[in-house]
């Protein structure tokens, strides 16, 4: 009785087979009553036509009523029924063996009965009995209030008419003892259900309680952090959808938390990675001036080259920070990018005429192929040319001096690809992360969020960018539109 689920389940089986037991009682009560009162009804019912038939046969065939008299003495002697024989004045007649009446009197002796003698309600009988109708009558006596049944039943001359009323009043034997034996039963009945009630409801509860107090603990545990923890129940009822249920935001909590394990990461790796970025050329223009304050350095020639020096790590300060500002907008899904229809020809060869400005400088060609009017889509013209600018500098960067750099645009995909050495296998998987890049005299000015910052504008557009490595050297850069505008929306 310890779980308190086994105890209400307890209570409430009882309660319902005591509910039960009383309604069953009540229309077993109610039915015994009536088959009872139905059953003594017939029988008075009989012994009243017998007596009444018997006194119609004696006046038909002009005997003097001794067989109804005999009858009638049986009746009284065997059971106990009353009988009375009474006109329409209420007089009481018994049958005689003096004289025989014809049809306008009666071979029956007057009784010295009164009113008071007749069974309740008798009056009321009568009437209805000369009006030629077998009536009942239910009342209780005044002994133990007993039940007791009246019945009348009219005797006819031979024309028809009714000349008599037979009258047989007994109580209802039996009824009220059976009924309180039924009860004794009934009381008994319950007392043993409801000792096996509270011996199946506990055994129930067993049963019932066992996977909520494993839900109970596997709830515990996930409060406590441990989210591997599961229920393992399997049942096809309420009770195992919602342990299914408990199952699976376990596995819903356990992903958080290793994606908050990994954002956590993220986070100290950013954090890490912006220290180590800032910390060189911070400490470069720190060097510089504290060498310059201190007049360390007082060559012109070599004061020029300071101040050049700090101006190329101001620079990549500048770079950096605004890297940092713009890859935090594009992460955030709340900065709204300004969209508008754009031709991607018209992004790509402004792409072009830029990036032959930057190739030239190392004298890398940049050959582009691109269709007019490729395909049409909604964007923000700038960071789709920011986009593509970062790809093909990337590329030229990574290009040999009098290399190339080619630029394709078919129908939805645009491809980027240049000849140098391209991306060692191990760091394909990662080219798209923060502050990820190669160390090597190619990359010294790289912030290693070139790229992060290309797949950010890409996913806002709807692009899918991947990158691998062509067969005869140099890496791949793909774009794919995946929600290009139809050919019939009209141009804006």
């Amino acid at each position: 009785m310890k779980s308190k689920i086994a105890f209400k389940l307890s209570l409430n089986f009882a309660a319902a087979l005591i509910l039960f037991s009383l309604i069953i009682g009540g229309i077993f009560l109610a039915l015994f009553k009536n088959y009872t009162v139905e059953i003594h009804k017939l029988q008075l019912q009989k012994y009243a036509e017998a007596i009444a038939d018997t006194l119609s046969g004696e006046q038909k065939h002009g005997m003097r009523g001794m067989m109804s008299g005999a009858y009638i003495h049986f009746i009284s002697e065997s059971t106990d029924v009353n009988v009375w024989i009474v006109d329409e004045n209420l007089n009481v007649i018994t049958p005689s063996t003096g004289h025989m009446m014809g049809h306008q009197g009666h071979d029956m002796m007057r009784g010295h009965y009164n009113v008071a003698q007749l069974p309740p309600n008798a009056g009321q009988v009568i009437q209805n009995v000369f009006k030629n109708e077998t009536v009942f009558s239910e009342d209780f006596s005044d002994v133990l209030s007993q039940l007791t049944l009246t019945v009348g039943v009219p005797v006819r001359h031979a024309d028809g008419s009714v000349w008599g009323a037979v009258l047989v009043h007994a109580p209802v034997e039996g009824m009220n003892k059976a009924v309180a034996q039924g009860l004794i039963i009934l009381g008994i009945s319950i007392l043993v259900a409801l000792g096996l009630v509270f011996a199946l409801s506990l055994a129930l509860a067993y049963f019932f309680t066992k996977p909520l107090n494993i839900m109970k603990d596997v709830a515990l545990q996930l409060a406590q952090g441990n989210y591997k923890a599961a229920c393992h129940i399997r049942q096809n009822d309420e009770i195992g959808d919602l342990a299914d249920t408990l199952d699976i935001l376990a596995g819903r909590l356990d992903e958080a938390s290793k994606e908050s394990g990994k954002l956590e990461q993220l986070r100290k790796d950013l954090v890490s990675n912006i220290s180590h970025e800032l910390r060189t050329p911070v400490t470069v223009i720190r060097g510089s001036l504290e060498a310059l304050c201190d007049h360390v350095v007082t060559d012109p020639q070599k004061v020029a080259e300071y101040h050049e020096q700090m101006l190329i790590e101001a620079k990549f300060l500048q770079r950096l920070i605004g890297d940092l500002l713009d890859l935090s907008r594009l992460q955030n899904p709340d900065f709204v990018i300004e969209k508008q229809q754009v031709r991607l020809d018209e992004v790509l060869s402004d792409v072009c005429r830029s990036a032959q400005q930057i190739a030239r400088q190392k004298g890398v060609v940049v050959q582009s192929d691109i269709a007019r009017d490729t395909v049409r889509l909604w964007g923000d013209y700038g960071r789709l040319r920011q986009m593509f600018l970062i790809v093909i500098d990337n590329a030229v960067k990574f290009s040999p001096a009098g290399g190339q750099v080619e630029m394709t645009a078919g129908e939805q995909t645009i491809t980027i690809r240049d000849h140098g050495p391209g991306i060692a296998q191990e760091h394909l998987p990662h080219v798209f992360d923060r502050f990820y890049k190669t160390h090597g005299e190619d990359n010294k000015t790289g912030t290693g969020l070139g790229l992060a910052i290309a797949k950010q504008i890409a996913m806002r557009h709807h692009i899918e960018l991947s990158v691998r490595n062509a067969p005869g050297g140099g890496a791949v850069f793909c774009f794919i539109i995946q929600e290009p505008l139809a050919k019939d929306v009209p141009v804006l």
